[in-house]
């Protein structure tokens, strides 16, 4: 059913082999991702084989694309992560609009953000500077790997790359703002200008500051 539907399915990958392709536990039967069907990039060397070495003991998203049978005379599944990441991002993500809020998984920490599961395993950025109201030395003071969490769609690049943004969700104007006394004057800095605005029930449409410009506004004012 799963072949001729064409459904997207989700296992984990127990083995990847010296060939580097993927070994998927079904529970009735072995499944076996291709080298060259274990992400897209990989054919053509855009992506290197660490992205498929990295996904042992990890789920993975796959199409079925054929029941086949090896020497030994046992059928296997012939799996597909490329086609299921291609029809994901064709279906999905070639979609996607800055400020859409999205659910995405946290799968790699760096120094500079975190990089987020959007959908079969296609990969977006979270920058640092994004994902808190607070600033922060690490995204691990906020998140960890294999949390999931909501986003904002903050880009789309002209290549369908998506950058993402958090702190936007953190809470709305007069929540964050009730937790100062009534006309007490706080700074800040501007951050980033956005084309999609702010987030909240607070939304408020100014003329663009240049970003790094200080403002001093009291939040009972807002």
């Amino acid at each position: 059913e799963a072949v001729a539907s064409r459904e997207i399915l989700e296992a984990r990958a127990s083995i990847c082999d010296a060939s580097h392709n993927l070994i998927v536990d079904l529970g009735c039967m072995k499944g076996l991702i291709p080298r060259e069907e274990g992400a897209v990039g990989i054919a053509d060397g855009k992506v290197r084989d660490i992205a498929l070495i990295s996904r042992v003991n990890k789920p993975v998203s796959f199409v079925i694309t054929g029941i086949r049978t090896d020497r030994q005379g046992e059928t296997y599944a012939l799996l597909s992560r490329r086609a299921a990441q291609e029809r994901c991002q064709n279906e999905y993500i070639a979609g996607l609009r800055p400020g859409d809020v999205i659910d995405a998984r946290v799968t790699h920490l760096e120094n500079f953000g975190a990089f987020c599961d959007i959908g079969c395993g296609v990969a977006a950025l979270l920058p640092i500077d994004a994902i808190s109201v607070s600033r922060i030395a690490h995204p691990a003071d906020r998140f960890q790997v294999g949390d999931d969490i909501k986003a904002v769609v903050r880009g789309v690049d002209e290549a369908g790359r998506v950058s993402l943004s958090h702190k936007e969700l953190l809470g709305t104007w007069e929540e964050n703002a009730a937790l100062f006394s009534q006309g007490e004057t706080v700074s800040g800095v501007v951050r980033s200008v956005e084309e999609y605005g702010g987030i909240g029930r607070a939304q408020t449409r100014r003329a663009p500051r240049p970003a790094g410009q200080r403002l001093h506004k009291k939040p009972a004012a807002r």
